[in-house]
């Protein structure tokens, strides 16, 4: 049985975990410029000044783990 914290980690892990520069997720969080954040909201969301994403989230975007 898989827990559910362990689907949602924060931007910076999930760079890490995915070989990405860390603004990479963050920008696909907010948007930059005017282009619109690429997340959904169920995938990616604020919490006191750190962003959370999905596992699922990451996958859509990026692929599968590396």
């Amino acid at each position: 049985m898989m827990n559910a914290l362990d689907d949602i980690m924060t931007a910076k892990e999930a760079a890490e975990r995915w070989g990405l520069a860390p603004i990479t997720v963050r920008q696909a969080c907010t948007g930059y410029k005017k282009a619109p954040p690429r997340f959904t909201k169920t995938e990616a969301r604020k919490s006191a000044g750190t962003w959370l994403v999905t596992h699922a989230g990451m996958e859509r975007l990026f692929g599968p783990e590396k």
